[in-house]
């Protein structure tokens, strides 16, 4: 199967530019024949290292750039021949809609921010992809109709961009807690800081360290320094790997206000942390249920509060929910989402009158 991917750009600050590296590349190893069209960016050449054909669409939205961009397109379709175009971002969608159409060839769309207005563009595709349960009812809700929709659940473990990657823990004092991140309002961080100021009052000896960047980098910082427990908090800045961090964590904190399948928990989770998360969108589906991690009300600081108390107070508590982590963490590996994408692309051939099924057997 000849698939092309198209997404604005490949740089790595972006969850949804992980996840659809993560497939491309994953694709790539099981035989597909496989191509990222793109403005480019940080993952190239490990796209390129792992046999993925590159085509350069620039994706920024003025209205003479995207008429080049959709005449670039057509000619990346036509000159490589591609049996599905997946789109992983709404000005993709929306360029690839009418060269399909006309080409007759399926488009697969995946809605990774469904909380943006914007989200419902993802609607154009033959197949609409959902990154958990929560995201496929919201859209809809929005009135995408459910005979396009599929779930198919982030997954990350095994996957080429983090291969190879550094696993000795970084050495953190214990107890500590680990937040991981965009310094964004919608990742819950000023519920976090209150919580935690909360927590530091009964367990002196608890730390924070907030890995991440954003623009509201400087707010938090602020907002830290007016708490009693401004010194047991570290702002550790961005990492280009934060899994020793994970892995030195005793737990990892995602207090998120919506979230629709955070591709930090499967990390966290194979890192083997203690984790507290909020009850949002595709949260606990990627925590099964509470089964594999605590799960908190959102803008709770006293229950979050709470929870990460009781961790801390009862001594087998965090040891017990380490443990947790690890249920049925392989349904978190990428090559299961491979797996279903690529049935899902003969679903949506078959629909076309296209010929279904890959060029090679699916393993792994």
């Amino acid at each position: 199967m000849r698939i092309l991917h198209l997404l604005n750009h490949t740089t790595q600050s972006n969850g949804h530019v992980h996840a659809a590296v993560d497939l491309a590349c994953e694709q790539s190893r099981l035989g597909h024949v496989v191509a990222v069209a793109s403005g480019g960016g940080d993952f190239d050449a490990l796209l390129v290292r792992n046999g993925i054909k590159l085509f350069t669409i620039d994706h920024r939205r003025k209205a003479t750039t995207l008429l080049g961009s959709a005449w670039a397109l057509r000619q990346a379709v036509g000159s490589f021949g591609a049996d599905i175009v997946h789109a992983h971002m709404m000005t993709s969608a929306v360029l690839a809609w009418p060269i399909c159409k006309l080409a007759g060839i399926p488009l697969i769309t995946t809605v990774h921010n469904e909380f943006e207005k914007s989200a419902i563009l993802m609607g154009l595709g033959t197949r609409v992809i959902a990154v958990s349960a929560a995201v496929g009812a919201s859209m809809r809700r929005r009135g995408v109709p459910a005979a396009k929709l599929r779930v198919i659940l982030n997954g990350t473990i095994g996957s080429a961009r983090l291969a190879n990657r550094e696993t000795t823990p970084v050495t953190l004092a214990s107890p500590s807690i680990l937040f991981v991140g965009g310094l964004h309002p919608r990742k819950g961080l000023a519920d976090l800081f209150a919580a935690f100021d909360m927590v530091h009052r009964q367990h002196p000896q608890a730390r924070l360290h907030i890995v991440g960047d954003g623009p509201f980098a400087q707010t938090y910082r602020e907002m830290v320094a007016g708490l009693s427990c401004h010194e047991a908090v570290r702002f550790e800045g961005s990492k280009a790997d934060p899994f020793p961090w994970m892995r030195g964590a005793d737990i990892f904190v995602l207090p998120s206000h919506a979230d629709p399948a955070p591709l930090v928990l499967p990390e966290a989770r194979e890192a083997g942390c203690a984790v507290v998360a909020t009850r949002v969108d595709g949260i606990p589906e990627l925590l099964e249920g509470g089964e594999a991690g605590v799960l908190v009300p959102p803008r709770d600081p006293d229950a979050l509060a709470a929870a990460l108390s009781r961790l801390i107070a009862e001594p087998d508590a965090i040891s017990h929910w380490r443990g947790r982590s690890q249920y049925r963490v392989d349904h978190l590996r990428i090559a299961r989402v491979a797996r279903e994408t690529l049935d899902l692309y003969d679903e949506a051939a078959l629909q076309l009158g296209r010929k279904a099924g890959s060029v090679l057997p699916r393993t792994g």
